[in-house]
C-alpha cells in the first residue's frame, strides 16, 4: 500500500491491511509535526510533493525492501499539505514472519524516503518559514 494525500490517515487501518496469518511482526514509524526544531518555536509545517514522482519513488522503495529483507509487505502514507503540532505526516508499516527483518526494513524504508523521494518541507514559525534540508530533498 503506497499512499500519498492531504488527508490524515487511521495508524489502525493502516495495520488491518497488514494482517496475514504468516507474520510474527509488525514495525511501525509514525512522524509527526513537533512544536519546535533547532532551538526555535514551531507553529506547524508545510510539505509539498510532486505526486507522480513521489508515488513511482515510493514503489520502488517498497519492493526494495520486501526483497532485500524479505518482508512480506510494506506499507507507506506520506501526507502532504499544511499541517498543524501533532498531526500525523508519514507512516510506514511493515510486516514481517521475524521482528529483525522487519525493523531492518522499516529503517532502510525510511533513509531511502529522505535520500529519494521529492518531498519538500517547509517549517512555520514566528520568524517566518524554513525550508528543512537533510529530511528530504531541499526545494529546487
Amino acid at each position: 500500500m503506497i499512499k500519498v494525500t492531504t488527508e490524515d490517515f487511521s495508524v489502525d487501518e493502516v495495520l488491518r491491511r497488514l494482517r496475514s496469518s504468516g507474520i510474527g511482526a509488525m514495525v511501525t514509524f509514525v512522524g509527526v509535526v513537533r512544536d519546535s526544531s533547532e532551538g526555535r518555536k514551531v507553529d506547524g509545517v508545510e510539505i509539498q510533493v510532486y505526486d507522480d514522482m513521489a508515488m513511482r519513488q515510493l514503489e520502488v522503495i517498497r519492493k526494495e525492501a520486501i526483497e532485500r529483507f524479505g518482508v512480506e509487505d510494506v506499507a507507506i502514507v506520506h501526507r502532504y499539505g499544511s499541517l498543524d503540532i501533532s498531526e500525523n505526516i508519514m507512516m510506514i508499516a511493515v510486516s514481517a514472519a521475524h521482528r529483525s527483518e522487519a525493523f531492518d526494513a522499516c529503517r532502510f524504508v525510511l533513509e531511502r524516503i529522505k535520500e529519494k523521494v521529492p518531498i519538500w518541507k517547509k517549517e512555520k514559525t514566528p520568524e517566518g518559514g524554513f525550508w528543512v534540508e537533510g529530511e528530504h530533498h531541499g526545494p529546487r
